[in-house]
């Protein structure tokens, strides 16, 4: 179900919660304007529906001793399905991996790592990243600061555009 499935109190929920997702369900009910009870139904049906996937903590990485953010840039030699499966299953099993994106284009796939220190990464991209079965290239950049790091999709973009076709 596309988002423009959505009532205006859905999406409403959806905003709010990705926004605070530690709130009550009464101060949710309370925002978007309807009692707890079925403001409660509803954020259900929509962690059912899998428009809520879950709900974590934002962790600061470099509090926990993580330095280091690298973007690798990998290229496989074989871009077929079993292939592209195997890698992204690889990604999920290295703990120093927390994004992995097939994507269109001149590479195949980027990497967004945390490492403690420069040396672990190192080690990390020789011994498994760069020697994995069917990589043929992979290129790292550093992350040296982050201008802007916003989780889910802009709501605002969401309703203007359901307004438009209204």
């Amino acid at each position: 179900m596309a988002g423009n499935k959505l009532d205006e109190i859905d999406r409403k929920i959806l905003a709010e919660l990705q926004a605070d997702g530690r709130m009550t369900n009464v101060e949710l009910a309370r925002r978007v304007g309807i009692s707890a009870p079925p403001c409660l139904r509803r954020v259900r049906t929509l962690e059912e529906a899998g428009y809520i996937r879950g709900y974590h903590a934002d962790v600061n990485p470099r509090e926990l001793g993580f330095e280091v953010q690298v973007f690798a840039m990998v290229g496989l030699n074989s871009q077929a399905e079993a292939d592209l499966s195997a890698f992204e299953a690889r990604c999920r099993a290295w703990p120093f991996v927390r994004e992995c994106h097939m994507l269109n284009g001149e590479i195949d796939f980027i990497v967004k790592c945390v490492a403690p220190d420069l040396s672990s990464f190192q080690t990390f991209l020789t011994e498994q990243l760069t020697s994995a079965p069917n990589v043929a290239s992979v290129k790292t950049s550093l992350v040296i600061r982050c201008a802007k790091d916003e989780p889910g999709v802009p709501f605002d973009v969401l309703e203007a555009r359901l307004k438009q076709t209204a």
